[in-house]
C-alpha cells in the first residue's frame, strides 16, 4: 500500500497539552483569558501542513474526559488525572475552532476518546485502500499499525511502521492491548496484573503470542526460563478477570461514531471569515496570521491595510 493515498490522522490533545506547558503565559486572548496552548497549536498545525501537505486529514480531540464508555467498565480509569483548568478547556475549544476554519475535519465525541476517533478512521481507510499516517507519540496507537501505516513523532521526527513497533516496546503491534493488560498503565490509571513489568510480559507475549493463549496454558508459565516464573503464573490465575478488563480499557475501538460527509477527510476551502474573526480574538500577531492564511491558501490583508479599488 505504499502508493495508496494517505489519510493523515492528528492527536490534538498531545500537542495541545505541550504548548500548554511549554508556551510562556504572556500570550492571551481579547477577553482577557491565556491563549499560549492555541498559539503553540497553530505553529504546530501549521508546520505539519506545509511540511507534509495532507490532501486528507482529520484533527482528534478528547472530549470524553470523564463520560467515556471506559468509565462504565471501569469507574476509576483515568480517574488519577487532574480536571483541566477553565483556562485550558476555552483553548481546547478554540484549537478546534482553528482546525474547522482551516478546512480541516475535527474528530470529538462525548464518549469515545481521541484514540477511538483515530481507530476509526484507519480502520475505514484501510477499507477505501487508503494507508493512515498517524501523527502523534502515543504508544497505545501502535496498535493500530497496519500494512503501509505509520506512526509519526513530529516533535522528534521519528516515524515507524508495524514492523518497527517490536523494536520500540518489545511487543509486536496487535500485541500492544495484550501488552498492556499486563503491565498497566500508570498515565490511564490501568492497573494491569500486579507484579508483572515490562520485560516479563515481552516475554511471555513472545511465548505465548497472546494473552487468551498464555491465560488459557498458565500452567506452562511456571516451567519457563524467566524470572519468577512460578510466581508469576500465580498473579495470572489470581488476576486473570483483572487482565481480561484491563485489555478492554487498552483496546482502542474502531467503531466510533466520526462525522458524516466525506469519508475519506479530504480538506476542504478554509473559512476566510472565521479565521479572520478568531486570529482577531486570539490577538494573532501579524506574521502568524499571514502564514496561517499562506497555509489555507487564502489572500491575506494585514490589519488596518488600506485596499485600494481596482
Amino acid at each position: 500500500m505504499s502508493g495508496a493515498p494517505a489519510l493523515y490522522l492528528v492527536d490534538a490533545s498531545l500537542y495541545v497539552f505541550r504548548a500548554w506547558h511549554s508556551m510562556p503565559d504572556e500570550f492571551s486572548d481579547a477577553d482577557g483569558w491565556p491563549c499560549n496552548a492555541v498559539q503553540g497549536f497553530a505553529r504546530f498545525l501549521m508546520e505539519l501542513l506545509d511540511r507534509a501537505r495532507p490532501q486528507h486529514v482529520a484533527v482528534a480531540f478528547d472530549e470524553a474526559l470523564d463520560s467515556c464508555f471506559r468509565n462504565a467498565l471501569y469507574p476509576a480509569y483515568k480517574a488519577n488525572r487532574e480536571p483541566a483548568p477553565e483556562a485550558l478547556k476555552r483553548q481546547f475549544a478554540h484549537c478546534q475552532a482553528l482546525v474547522a476554519s482551516l478546512g480541516l475535519a475535527v474528530l470529538s465525541h462525548p464518549e469515545y476518546e481521541a484514540d477511538d476517533l483515530i481507530g476509526t478512521a484507519v480502520h475505514g481507510a484501510r477499507r477505501r485502500g487508503m494507508r493512515s499516517v498517524i501523527v502523534s507519540a502515543d504508544k497505545d496507537l501502535s496498535q493500530l499499525l497496519g500494512e503501509g501505516d505509520e506512526q509519526w513523532d513530529f516533535a522528534r521526527n521519528q516515524r515507524w511502521s508495524a514492523d518497527g513497533v517490536h523494536a520500540r516496546h518489545g511487543v509486536h503491534a496487535h500485541q500492544i492491548a495484550d501488552y498492556l493488560a499486563l503491565t498497566g498503565d500508570a498515565i490511564d490509571n490501568i492497573p494491569g496484573v500486579p507484579g508483572i513489568g515490562a520485560k516479563t510480559a515481552a516475554a511471555l507475549l513472545a511465548h505465548f503470542g497472546t494473552l487468551d493463549a498464555l491465560l488459557l496454558r498458565v500452567d506452562e508459565v511456571p516451567y519457563l526460563r524467566l524470572r519468577g516464573a512460578k510466581a508469576c503464573a500465580e498473579r495470572l490465575r489470581l488476576h486473570r478477570d483483572q487482565a481480561l478488563l484491563c485489555r478492554q480499557l487498552a483496546t482502542i475501538a474502531l467503531d466510533a461514531p466520526v462525522p458524516e460527509g466525506d469519508p475519506t477527510f479530504g480538506r476542504r476551502h478554509a473559512d476566510a471569515d472565521a479565521l479572520g474573526r478568531l486570529c482577531e480574538h486570539l490577538r494573532f500577531g501579524p506574521m502568524t496570521r499571514r502564514r496561517l492564511y499562506q497555509t489555507a491558501g487564502l489572500a491575506f490583508t494585514p490589519p488596518g491595510a488600506a485596499v485600494l479599488d481596482a
